[in-house]
């Protein structure tokens, strides 16, 4: 799945939106000062014969302090000045730019354009308080001149500048508590629920800077922010302006897209990310959203998508809710597309096609979703994906591993063998396949041993496939056993080696490192192969016989088989109900390694 990154570099969409500038004040104060201090002190030139041009110099006397070119006419004289519409002044500036340099005349130290060492709580409270009083008078404008836009539109841009000022925030995630505090989160949620859909999505611009994963906010400075955001209602809110932003236009295209960016930037913390999974009108809105038919996939249409992929990778509880709202049949038809068609390699299609897989992976790793899966006919279409797929064929062999394995994978197991799966996963082991492919093929038959019920015609077809055409099936298994056997094994050896030396803390330390290393060597292919063994040993002579064989080519015996399952009984907890089976299965099938 592409990082957030990655998407931001590829889309055609700004990480701001880029609305009509607001000339900096800062600017028209220092533009102002300038022009009157080059009046009153022009340069003194002692050779006047030789001067060929420019203005006359001060009177020697000096005693007109006032010499120079006329100044501006006084506030008075300058109402008086303007045109119908009040746009120009005897000065040759704004009516807002006016306002905007008597504000600053009036307090040189504007908390909107602080240096950054007087960023601070002191700064914040003032900032706060500019913004409010803006959010105020817009509201009391737009309520007493509802029908005249053009008596408001100033206090609406005013508002708009006081938006964007809060960005610097991002960058002082020390004042994140001082700022819920002061009821700002607050305020800035509710615009987005302003009437003028650019305050609103200028409001959710802002929340998306200020919980960005780039922000460096502890989780304490992280968590008072995005408490606030939650307690006033920044969930409901965005479902609202999902609602009523039209796509067709740019700026509301740019809008839905900084929303989803909000919503994802949420999902950083796993109890935040349960909390937007019980929001159901969101998760339909998404859910409506991946579905909406668009040639070509949309940069929106693939971020829902993978936002509902990021929702269930690390919660039970939303893998759940989603099964319920018939996510993994609207899914599945979503994917059927993509049987026998390839999307477009690298663009928005092919990622909203991983995704759309990725969150069906996860959704079928709960009981309810593994129901859902059957009734819609995911085994079918897994199938059919596995005979006439090409990109979508090893997302699909994924999907069916994980729908087959765990306790309650029986009901797939069992489908697997009716809708004719057995002769289709067959066919693709005894080809030859990247590791992952095979990782799971071995997956899915480990777990039809384990959940296939004893003496069931499932079970006994399944038995007879590594029986058929001379075991040539169980051959190919202890050959991979050989592979993967091997490369672990060189690990193992290289381990040893660091181990030289070492005493129990420092092994401890990197412990985990070499766990990994073992893992990316096969060591989970290796075990789940030799538990297929194992269920071959118990419950077949003749297989049993066979395996004997082949591993004594290699001078091996059973015995390297029962020391990877005794190794999987010890590294098992039994806290679940689950651990306990599991290492109850391992603890009988070892038995019958001896």
């Amino acid at each position: 799945m592409a990082s957030i990154d990655d998407i931001f570099k590829s889309s055609g969409i700004p990480s701001k939106r880029k609305l009509d500038p607001v000339r900096d004040p800062t600017e028209i104060y220092k533009s102002a000062k300038l022009a009157s201090h080059t009046r009153r002190h022009q340069p003194q030139v002692e050779d006047t014969e030789d001067l060929e041009a420019g203005p006359a110099p001060p009177p020697d006397n000096d005693e007109d302090d006032n010499y120079g070119p006329s100044l501006p006419p006084s506030s008075a004289a300058s109402d008086a000045g303007d045109d119908e519409e009040g746009r120009f002044f005897g000065g040759g500036i704004t009516a807002q730019e006016k306002e905007i340099l008597d504000f600053v005349n009036d307090d040189d130290t504007n908390p909107a354009a602080p240096s950054d060492d007087k960023i601070d709580a002191s700064w914040l409270k003032k900032t706060a308080l500019a913004f409010e009083k803006k959010i105020t008078k817009n509201a009391e404008l737009r309520a007493r001149h509802e029908d005249e836009p053009a008596k408001f539109i100033d206090s609406e841009a005013d508002l708009d500048a006081a938006i964007k000022a809060l960005s610097i925030l991002g960058e002082h995630a020390e004042l994140y508590g001082e700022f819920a505090r002061l009821g700002c989160v607050g305020s800035l949620v509710s615009l987005l629920a302003h009437e003028n859909t650019d305050i609103a999505i200028d409001a959710v611009e802002i929340v998306g800077e200020l919980t960005d994963e780039d922000v460096a906010a502890t989780d304490e400075q992280w968590a008072a922010l995005v408490d606030a955001l939650l307690e006033a209602d920044l969930l409901g809110l965005l479902v609202s302006n999902f609602g009523r932003l039209d796509e067709k236009q740019e700026a509301d295209r740019a809008g839905v897209y900084h929303a989803l960016a909000v919503v994802e930037n949420l999902c950083s913390r796993a109890e935040t990310a349960e909390t937007i999974g019980k929001d159901e009108d969101l998760l339909k809105w998404l859910l409506g959203r991946a579905a909406k038919t668009e040639k070509p996939v949309s940069q929106n249409k693939q971020y829902a998508a993978e936002i509902l992929a990021i929702l269930v990778q690390g919660s039970a509880a939303n893998r759940r809710r989603l099964a319920s709202l018939n996510a993994v049949d609207e899914m599945l038809q979503l994917v059927a597309a993509y049987r026998k068609r390839d999307p477009e390699k690298g663009g928005d299609e092919e990622e909203y096609m991983e995704n759309l897989f990725e969150a069906l992976t996860c959704i079928v790793d709960e009981p309810e979703g593994k129901a859902k899966f059957i009734d819609a006919e995911g085994v079918e279409l897994c199938l059919i994906m596995l005979k006439e797929g090409k990109l979508s064929k090893s997302a699909s062999l994924r999907l069916l591993d994980h729908a087959a394995g765990g306790p309650s994978g029986a009901g797939v197991c069992q489908k697997i063998v009716d809708a004719g799966g057995l002769k289709t996963t067959f066919t693709m082991f005894m080809k030859k396949h990247d590791a992952q492919a095979t990782e799971h093929l071995v997956g899915i038959f480990a777990s039809m041993l384990r959940l296939l019920p004893a003496d069931s015609a499932e079970r006994i077809r399944m038995l007879a496939k590594f029986v058929e055409k001379d075991y040539e099936k169980t051959e190919k298994l202890v050959k991979l056993r050989r592979e993967y056997g091997s490369r672990v094994g060189a690990v193992d050896a290289q381990i040893r080696e660091e181990q030289k030396g070492m005493d129990d803390d420092e092994k401890e330390e990197v412990a985990d490192d070499w766990f990994s290393r073992r893992l990316d060597a096969g060591l989970f292919c290796l075990q789940t192969i030799d538990v297929i063994l194992a269920w071959l040993v118990a419950e077949d002579g003749g297989a049993k016989k066979k395996i004997q064989e082949l591993l004594a080519d290699r001078d091996e015996t059973f015995a390297v088989i029962k020391a990877t399952i005794q190794e999987q009984i010890e590294g098992i907890e039994t806290e679940s109900e689950e651990g306990k089976d599991t290492r109850e299965m391992l603890s009988t099938l070892a038995q019958f390694l001896t």
